[in-house]
């Protein structure tokens, strides 16, 4: 085990004492966020979001509680220098004001919207018509879209996330016998009553997003998006390069001399991993506190930064030794590492929000890292805690975990030993 770690940490001093490297693991990103807050405004105006007055159409036709709830998050004070909000009544109309590119969204709440998700008397058995809230977005605003979407993804989970719970609940006590099934429609009616009386609590949705655990506003940054795109994006250069120096260390005869000594292979190979991932750890850790200090960006909860950063590297250097293993040379590891970051840094959502994408891409985006970790970033940027990245944690230690062994399998003791 010591033999493991202090080979990592020789990497590790090698790596960052190569300027060429560290151009790419830490200027590159940084001055591509820099660049690029630029571009969105970060640094222009008096708002430090960065982003202001969205404006979005909001037509309601359900014209009872919940649409009317969904349209009151609009107003809700928290959202008044982020949102413009303006209310139609003709759905098609706009469609055609997005079309000619005078809002980034329009949100069309169907009528009957509140009647399919909260059961009416005589109906608690029925299965309710599924009817959907559209988002109509203009493509030509996909960032100011992306967050109208959100805040509408997030009020609708909170209503189903009510609603389940209430059935859940009226099933168990029947189930147990504390009530009869006729019983349970009567409770059904009084939870959907409460719901009825109180339709606004549904704008809380939004605040819990907007305040962290201390009770801080919590406000967008569009550097929060941007800035973990691109140190995701490089991460993928730092594991390829790393994995590229176990191949040169073997062509120049350092690895056979290793081997000569009292080290076996499967310390050399783990050491050799070892750096890479202090590497990776290193790079995000350094990216992140320059831009938390120099462009005073709030990444989020600390440990859960920590943390989705320790399960992202791992998931990145997955795949940095499995391009290792699949390559004879240092220089193909390289032209495919930096083709494997172009490529993973546009699905991931680098560049574009992934909500953007076509359903096709969203569903090949699953096997980057960077789309797991920019979603917990983004998650924490919000306001999120540990609690909410189990979904991107562990399917980046997941990622990572099959990966390795797919490259160990491939690797062998053959990429060791000097032919």
């Amino acid at each position: 085990m010591i033999k493991t770690f202090l080979i990592g940490i020789k990497d590790l001093k090698l790596i960052f004492r190569d300027r060429a490297a560290l151009i790419l693991m830490l200027v590159a990103p940084f001055l591509l966020t820099l660049g690029m807050g630029l571009v969105t405004g970060r640094f222009s105006g008096s708002s430090n979001t960065g982003i202001a007055d969205i404006p979005v159409i909001i037509v309601n036709l359900d014209k009872e509680q919940l649409g009317n709830a969904l349209a009151d998050v609009f107003t809700v004070e928290e959202l008044a220098e982020l949102v413009e909000p303006t209310f139609s009544e003709d759905s098609e109309a706009a469609r055609i004001a997005i079309d000619e590119d005078t809002a980034a969204a329009a949100i069309i709440i169907p009528e009957g919207f509140t009647r399919s998700v909260i059961p009416q008397q005589g109906t608690f058995d029925e299965e309710p018509e599924a009817l959907q809230i559209e988002v109509y977005a203009n493509p030509a605003r996909p960032t100011g879209a992306g967050i109208i979407k959100s805040i509408v993804d997030e009020f609708i989970s909170r209503v189903e996330e009510g609603r389940i719970s209430g059935q859940t609940a009226i099933f168990q006590m029947i189930i147990s016998g504390r009530i009869t099934p006729q019983q349970g429609e009567q409770a059904g009616m009084d939870m959907a009553r409460r719901l009825e009386d109180s339709p606004t609590d549904n704008t809380l949705a939004i605040k819990l997003n907007t305040d962290t655990s201390g009770g801080e506003a919590v406000q967008f940054d569009v550097l929060a998006y941007l800035a973990p795109g691109m140190a995701l994006m490089f991460l993928m250069f730092t594991v390829s390069y790393g994995g590229r120096s176990i191949l040169a260390e073997k062509a120049q005869g350092t690895l056979p001399r290793l081997l000569v000594s009292p080290t076996n292979s499967a310390q050399i190979l783990g050491g050799k991993v070892f750096g890479i991932y202090l590497t990776g750890v290193a790079q995000m850790l350094i990216l992140i506190g320059a831009s938390s200090i120099l462009f005073q960006l709030k990444w989020g909860d600390p440990l859960a930064v920590l943390t989705l950063v320790l399960a992202a590297v791992f998931g990145a250097s997955g795949w940095g030794m499995l391009i290792t293993a699949l390559a004879r040379t240092p220089a193909q590891v390289g032209s495919v590492g930096s083709a494997v970051m172009l490529i993973f840094g546009i699905l991931g959502g680098s560049f574009i929000s992934l909500e953007q994408m076509p359903p096709a891409v969203q569903m090949v985006s699953k096997i980057t890292p960077n789309a797991w970790a920019l979603d917990g970033f983004t998650t924490l940027a919000l306001g999120g805690t540990l609690s909410h990245l189990s979904t991107p944690i562990t399917a980046l230690l997941t990622m990572g975990l099959i990966l390795f062994l797919i490259a160990v399998v491939l690797f062998g003791k053959k990429n060791l030993a000097q032919k």
